[in-house]
């Protein structure tokens, strides 16, 4: 049974720092896209950043390039995002995401990924 596990959100001000953390279990880590999503109140969700362990490969949503970064650490099966520079439009619940094997359709895409965690909520005020 495939498990994702969110953590490290919590409330920060402006120009502050988070690190939400993603534990897998269940499945080979390496060899599965993943991703982290986030979903304000009344919006859609949305994708901010992507990571194909098994090479390496990460790409991000441009409200988020330059100031996410998402890393991964093999051993511990789990995906890290590093938030910098927050805006109080980050404020979200965000969701890490799996998909089994590397993703062949758009990484941006909700639909796209069958394993989701339960949400770790970050609240950026300004």
């Amino acid at each position: 049974q495939v498990q994702l596990v969110e953590s490290g959100g919590g409330s920060v001000q402006a120009g502050g720092s988070l690190r939400l953390s993603c534990v897998a279990s269940g499945y080979t880590f390496r060899r599965n896209s993943m991703a982290w999503f986030r979903q304000a109140p009344g919006k859609e969700r949305e994708g901010v950043a992507f990571i194909y362990p098994y090479v390496g490969l990460t790409n991000y949503a441009d409200s988020t390039k330059g100031r996410f970064a998402i890393s991964q650490d093999l051993a511990k099966n789990t995906v890290y995002l590093q938030m910098n520079s927050l805006r109080p439009e980050d404020t979200a619940m965000y969701y890490c995401a799996a998909n089994d094997g590397p993703m062949y359709g758009n990484i941006w895409m909700k639909e796209n990924y069958k394993y989701w965690g339960q949400g770790t909520q970050v609240t950026v005020s300004s």
